[in-house]
């Protein structure tokens, strides 16, 4: 199932808010008519009771008026004239009205899931909303990724709920089934994000969409044990995060060295001065050491692959290599963060 971010009031509200106009405007016709009951003759001629006054309002805005009480004087007619007559318009309104978002909320739906598919091109899906799949959708964000371009696949009520208030396009089903990832349209998605809870969850998830996109779709995965990591990369996954042992290894810097917890944190977060920057090398920089160049480069990324900088055999800057560097947060560039 689909969930598109929403824009109006659910249907059930709507439906109580018609409800409720309803009732009110029967109760409002019951008083009239119980205030000027003497002026109605019922066929048993043993005037109207408030029973009675409940039966006629509810005939005639309805519009059925069996005929067993009628207004007899003048005041009554006048008051069937100017109220009753408009209140049973107004309550067919209210009827029909209630009706047609029954009948049309489907077919709206169906319209906007037609409209955003159309749209939708190069996206990133996200496999679980969970802790993991937030903290990769804030990240997507920070570095000025179209929300529009983010779809969540969650099987979860509560992560479902959560997604949709904030906006994202939600697909409720299990990721590990080609016909959710289908909704998803994970053929043409740029990359996929597992962000499961279990690993052998994102195990199954890589599998299936190494076979629905032939190995063409990027997927980056996270792993709670450093021993399925391996079996991840067999599956067909990209990228491989290891979360229990990168958690181990902050821990054990923060112990040994605070300090570079804090470095490490601060390059990891934008928006606190340094942080981690890709860009691809200029034609002045090819041929030249990135060593030489005044941006701090850390890794040199050529043909998908990092080349170390450091040892005794120099590197030079080839025509397409992506060079990593240090840049400050502040600083506004077209580059794009890593």
């Amino acid at each position: 199932m689909i969930h598109l971010p929403l824009v109006r009031q659910g249907p059930l509200r709507a439906l109580g808010l018609r409800l409720v106009m309803a009732c009110s405007l029967v109760l409002l016709a019951v008083g009239v008519i119980y205030a000027d009951r003497g002026g109605y003759r019922d066929v048993n001629e043993d005037g109207l009771t408030l029973l009675d006054c409940f039966y006629y309002a509810v005939v005639s805005l309805s519009t059925t008026g069996y005929g067993d009480i009628t207004p007899q004087t003048q005041s009554a007619r006048l008051v069937n004239v100017l109220f009753i007559t408009p209140a049973r318009v107004l309550f067919l309104i209210i009827l029909v009205g209630t009706t047609l978002e029954v009948l049309t909320d489907q077919y709206r739906k169906g319209l906007r899931v037609s409209r955003w598919r159309r749209k939708l091109k190069d996206h990133v899906i996200i496999c679980g909303y969970g802790t993991k799949g937030r903290a990769a959708v804030a990240a997507l964000l920070e570095t000025g990724y179209d929300k529009s371009r983010i779809v969540i696949v969650e099987n979860r009520e509560g992560g479902v709920r959560q997604a949709a208030a904030s906006g994202f396009v939600v697909i409720e089903g299990d990721a590990t089934r080609s016909s959710v990832l289908n909704e998803a349209d994970v053929k043409n998605a740029k990359s996929v994000i597992i962000a499961t809870d279990r690993d052998e969850a994102s195990v199954l998830i890589t599998l299936t969409v190494r076979q629905l996109t032939a190995g063409q779709v990027r997927i980056i995965a996270a792993v709670r044990e450093q021993e399925n990591a391996a079996l991840l990369k067999q599956s067909g996954a990209h990228h491989v995060i290891v979360s229990s042992s990168t958690a181990g290894r902050l821990l054990g810097l923060t112990t040994t060295a605070p300090p570079l917890i804090d470095v490490v944190e601060d390059l990891l977060t934008p928006g606190q001065g340094m942080a981690l920057a890709m860009r691809s090398a200029e034609r002045a920089e090819v041929g030249r050491n990135p060593r030489e160049l005044l941006t701090l480069v850390v890794a040199l990324i050529r043909r998908g692959k990092v080349l170390p900088l450091g040892g005794e055999q120099a590197v030079t800057i080839e025509t397409g290599d992506l060079l990593v560097y240090i840049r400050d947060d502040e600083t506004v560039s077209n580059e794009v963060s890593v």
